[in-house]
């Protein structure tokens, strides 16, 4: 077997001790595990399936043949990477792995509906999965649902068919009836026995997507046991935004990330090189807090790398030691192998240009990630007090920039936001630091592993927007934890409905969200204090102030790493990248001195 294939089975391995090749509970979870002739039989049948899932659940790149530019926002978005996320994937494989099963596909069908709704099994490896699969959010999934399901936070049936098959769109068919009946301009057929260019035969208005209820199917997350999870929507349903009537769509899908500014017209579709006709038209990029972690060939998603090598192959390409430019190149040992497809120096080479125009797509959605980030984040005033007796005092304002829901919004319990302050003396001498990182990346909370061994001191003053899960102790009171699976005294501990109405409280007994966040247009202070024997009286004393963001906590990937991670990737390598995409949105420099009261911002 191949390393990518070696990789692939031990993820498998692991996560089979669960469940069945089939997906379904074994009744022995201790001593059942799949065979490397389970992997490879099953392998196998998904070849088979892959020919006729499309005929069912058509792919991202059909629909790109006429909406182009659609396609190329889509394949950069958080939707387009759901289903490819190494970190996703190993969580919702520890939360299986913690409730026995119980938890069965809660998190997975929102992130791949197409594969869930084909069967396919809720562990595998992301590379293994059908490629309508692996594409996650794709456009049947907001294309191909006909009714209005709210935040049911369940499996989300779709219509099948094959392209023929009518979309629903939130404005009807009228420009498509236009095309058909233009044929010779369009070049375009609607009945599979004819050849030429296949398109829909109807677009079905759908008013609900152009609604903000539209998202919270999968935007307000509700566990079967009353936990509250996610809760974005219900934080718009209350927010100024949307008594004024701004909807998702307006901020996430307008011209400005974050930001009601409308909606540019231009065409829909190109048609064989025939624009429609310009109309209302928006974003499908849907930037937010993520970003890509695995190979630049995988994602974002792009027909020429896919057909330039498989997934597999790609995850080969050393591209981080530079495969394919001329400063590697150039200085290949003699006698130096590589693996068997990457072994001709042109194919590394014509590899290379593609993963350079993979790089440069990363690098224009981070900056858009920024932007959106810097919309919901603000840095308000600095104040700082006199230098006295019990040393210097000064406190940050943080603000909401939104008004459409808290920041963080979403799954805050995993977002990481948070205040780094270093006041240093004329010297440069540090006097005082927080928020700072250990050596793992994590901030010194009492999820660091170097705080909980006490190798390192609980930063007390820290100041973060991370939300927190507690959960309940057996002899009552409650106790922070990474992931939100209480322990139970029982050998097997299960995802079980609550017996008592859950109305009243809004959650179960046993866990709930400490929430940290900030509230639309609202503010938080942070408030430090230096003592004065940490002065070293060499004044003026200067104080950095940083607002950053990061996507996860590295705690995470260190609570999830047992159950291990796709594509054959480290946790070390996943937490070197999650850290490196860490963003500073702002930054502000102050000095002060025993005379000096200040105020900034």
């Amino acid at each position: 077997m191949t390393a990518a294939k070696l990789s692939a089975f031990a993820l498998f391995v692991v996560i089979y001790t669960a469940i069945g090749a089939n997906g379904e509970m074994l009744q022995d979870t201790t001593t059942e595990t799949a065979s490397t002739d389970d992997v490879i039989t099953f392998a196998t049948d998904q070849a088979h399936r892959n020919l006729f899932i499309e005929d069912r659940y058509p792919s991202a790149q059909k629909c790109r043949t006429c909406h182009i530019e659609h396609y190329q926002e889509w394949s950069i978005s958080q939707h387009a990477y759901a289903m490819l996320s190494p970190v996703f994937n190993a969580m919702q494989a520890k939360v299986f792995q913690l409730t026995n099963g119980t938890n069965g596909d809660f998190c997975i069908r929102c992130h791949t509906p197409v594969g869930m709704n084909i069967g396919e099994p809720v562990f595998m490896s992301s590379l293994d999965r059908n490629p309508v699969s692996r594409e996650g959010v794709t456009c049947v999934v907001c294309h191909r649902m006909n009714r209005a399901y709210g935040k049911v936070s369940g499996r989300l049936a779709l219509i099948e068919g094959d392209i023929h098959t009518p979309v629903r769109g939130p404005t009807g068919n009228e420009e498509l009836k236009r095309v058909l009946e233009n044929p010779k301009l369009y070049k375009v057929v609607t009945r599979r026995e004819e050849q030429g260019r296949r398109i829909h035969a109807d677009v079905v208005p759908f008013f609900e997507l152009t609604s903000p209820g539209f998202c919270g199917g999968c935007h307000d997350v509700n566990l079967v046991n009353g936990f509250r999870l996610e809760e974005a929507f219900s934080e718009y349903k209350n927010s100024p935004a949307a008594k004024r009537g701004d909807t998702c769509q307006d901020c996430h899908m307008g011209k400005e990330p974050g930001l009601p500014a409308g909606y540019r017209q231009a065409p829909a579709a190109v048609v064989g090189g025939v624009p429609t006709r310009e109309r209302k038209r928006t974003n499908h990029s849907w930037v937010g807090p993520d970003h890509s972690v695995i190979h630049p060939a995988l994602f974002p998603h792009n027909p020429e790398t896919q057909d330039f090598a498989t997934l597999k192959e790609w995850t080969l390409f050393d591209d981080e030691a530079g495969w394919g430019t001329d400063a590697f190149e150039d200085n290949v040992a003699i006698g130096q192998t590589f693996p068997e497809r990457w072994s001709d120096t042109e194919d590394r080479y014509e590899a290379r240009e593609l993963l350079d125009q993979q790089h440069r797509r990363l690098a224009e959605i981070d900056l858009e990630r920024a932007r959106i980030l810097r919309v919901g984040y603000l840095l308000g005033k600095v104040v700082v007090e006199p230098i006295n007796k019990k040393g210097l005092r000064f406190r940050v304002q943080v603000k909401n920039g939104t008004d459409g829901h808290n920041v963080p919004t979403g799954f805050t319990a995993e977002r990481l936001v948070f205040l780094q302050v270093r006041v240093t003396d004329a010297a440069g001498e540090v006097v005082f630091q927080s928020g700072d990182l250990d050596p793992n990346g994590d901030v010194r909370d009492l999820h660091s592993t170097y705080v909980h061994k006490r190798r390192l001191p609980l930063d007390k003053q820290l100041f973060s927007l991370q939300s927190r899960f507690l959960t309940r102790n057996v002899h009552g009171g409650e106790r922070e934890q990474v992931l939100a699976i209480n322990q139970s005294l029982d050998p097997l501990p299960f995802v079980r409905p609550e017996v008592r109405s859950t109305i009243l409280l809004g959650r179960p007994l046993d866990a709930r969200v400490h929430k940290k966040g900030i509230e639309p247009l609202g503010d938080r202070w942070a408030q430090y204090k230096v003592k004065h024997k940490a002065l070293t009286g060499n004044e003026p004393y200067r104080i950095n102030v940083k607002l950053i963001a990061g996507m996860v906590p590295i705690n995470l990937i260190h609570e999830i790493q047992d159950v291990g991670f796709d594509y054959g990737l480290s946790a070390k390598t996943i937490a070197d990248r999650i850290l490196k995409g860490h963003i500073v949105l702002w930054e502000r420099d102050l000095t002060t001195d025993s005379g000096t009261r200040g105020e900034e911002g």
